[in-house]
């Protein structure tokens, strides 16, 4: 799991630790130090660590004229133990969502295994981006965890399923993927 970093050919383009309205602001990575872990694996230093044990995020692109933020996720999504949608609403998408952000795409193809509690943060979430028209896209998680999403009806909060669970994103750039994503859910709706 140390081999998996984050996704960084963007990182000209954005950066979590420069953006002022980015909850990782102002931090400072090691290339060479692993200090964060999933259980006993150790991962990739430049992962963001916001409360959980067990997951782990990188904002990998963030436009407040367009609202959009693309978060990448690492390693067991664990409501049932350790809340993780609380931590991950309340300590990443509350402070973007601040500050302007309503459309997050998240990609999940580190996500391991998924373990549901209640629903009441994805709702609170929901709420807090479809009252100014956004959206939360999980995008390229694997099937036995959208299977999870669906069994716990988080398809009422969260956009998944067809082409969103096999979608090439590294191809685009940011704005490219925002825009496909968009239209793929413009067609949904339409």
């Amino acid at each position: 799991m140390q081999e998996l970093e984050p996704f960084y050919r963007w990182r000209d383009i954005y950066q979590s630790e420069n953006d002022s309205n980015s909850p990782f602001y102002g931090r400072e990575y090691s290339e060479f130090e692993f200090t964060n872990q999933v259980y006993n694996y150790l991962i990739h230093p430049q992962w963001d660590e916001f409360g959980s044990p067990t997951l782990y995020v990188k904002i990998l692109y963030a436009d407040y004229l367009k609202q959009v933020a693309i978060l990448e996720l690492i390693g067991e999504w664990n409501d049932a133990i350790h809340n993780d949608i609380m931590f991950l609403k309340r300590e990443v998408a509350e402070p973007l969502n601040l500050a302007g952000i309503n459309k997050f795409i998240l990609i999940g193809e580190n996500i391991m295994n998924f373990h549901s509690s209640d629903d009441s943060y994805y709702e609170e979430w929901y709420q807090d981006v479809e009252a100014e028209d956004g959206w939360i896209v999980a995008l390229n998680f694997h099937p036995h965890v959208l299977e999870e999403f669906k069994q716990h009806n988080l398809d009422y909060y969260l956009v998944f399923g067809g082409e969103l669970d096999q979608f090439n994103w590294r191809k685009f750039n940011p704005l490219q993927l925002y825009s496909e994503v968009q239209k793929i859910i413009s067609h949904r709706l339409g």
